[in-house]
């Protein structure tokens, strides 16, 4: 934790530039942002199920377009029909 104290006869705007120059220096504001968003790994049980389901939508598709039914109100049914059946 990074703290900063007031100095005898120092302005508060001068704290604060001093205080955001520490954290800069620190890297922990850095390291906060590029870690903001990213997800933890999979286990392997969620890699599995993943691949079972777009093997599963990969088939179907192809299917659908030998037979020249494929388009995108087709993909969402076909997604909700087998996330449904996973259920």
């Amino acid at each position: 934790m990074i703290q900063v104290q007031k100095k005898d006869r120092e302005t508060s705007e001068n704290l604060i530039k001093r205080f955001t120059r520490r954290v800069q220096q620190s890297g922990t504001l850095m390291e906060v942002r590029r870690s903001r968003f990213r997800k933890g790994d999979k286990s392997k049980i969620e890699r599995r199920d993943e691949a079972l389901y777009k093997n599963k939508i990969r088939k179907e598709i192809g299917k659908l377009k030998k037979m020249g039914r494929f388009d995108d109100e087709t993909l969402r049914e076909l997604k909700k029909k087998i996330k449904q059946g996973q259920q």
